[in-house]
């Protein structure tokens, strides 16, 4: 879970993960600089979900989610295989989307289309999930959706999410491990319950944070 407030650098470093911004230093996989790795290799490791998708083409949800598998197409023209579809199948199947599957995108609430380009991602079937606030502007069916959908993925593939999560009881109750930003710099970094203390979080949100939630929560 990458944590931290407003301007603390949480987006910039999915997004430097993502390759779709400048930055200084070296950013390694497998002890190789992602830079070095081809557009086609690197979709097949790491997969990348914004918190905002344009759906400004009348695409269907199957055609969204077969886009997922373009990285380990083969030719020039592209055609999925087999396994393709497959993989696209079983993506539509675990995001709950098969019987949206022929619908426009421009048709779906917006917690479907997250879904959908969850969907598309999954069907990538990287070793990394980057995410940027997935369940951002969701409700809290959605939400809940989401971060279920997320844990059976880690589950069946033993796989790895980097998550920018806004929300620290969504973070509490999901991750394993964390990384707490402010103002561009690690403030802290481990387990989850360690980097999410009392100490760590009234220093980096200059409040009273657990008062804070005690007071948002105390009519529940």
């Amino acid at each position: 879970m990458l944590l931290g407030p407003n301007g603390a650098g949480k987006s910039t470093s999915v997004f430097a993960l993502a390759k779709t911004v400048p930055y200084s230093g070296v950013i390694e996989l497998n002890g190789k600089n992602i830079q070095d790795y081809k557009n086609t290799e690197y979709a097949q490791k790491i997969g990348f979900l914004s918190q905002k998708n344009l759906v400004a083409y009348d695409f269907s949800v199957a055609e969204i989610v077969s886009m997922g598998r373009y990285a380990h197409a083969e030719g020039m023209f592209k055609t999925l295989s087999n396994e393709d579809k497959s993989k696209v199948e079983e993506a539509l199947e675990a995001c709950g989307l098969q019987d949206l599957k022929d619908r426009s995108v421009q048709e779906l609430s917006g917690g479907e289309v997250q879904r959908t380009f969850l969907a598309q991602v999954l069907a990538q079937d990287p070793e990394v999930l980057v995410l940027d606030e997935p369940t951002n502007n969701l409700d809290l069916v959605y939400q809940s959706q989401i971060f279920d959908l997320l844990k059976k993925w880690i589950s069946a593939k033993d796989g790895t999410i980097i998550s920018v999560v806004h929300d620290l009881a969504l973070a509490r109750f999901y991750g394993t491990s964390a990384v707490l930003l402010n103002n561009g710099k690690v403030a802290s970094s481990g387990n989850v319950e360690e980097v999410l203390s009392d100490k760590n979080l009234n220093e980096v949100y200059k409040m009273d944070v657990k008062a804070y939630f005690k007071k948002l929560y105390t009519n529940f």
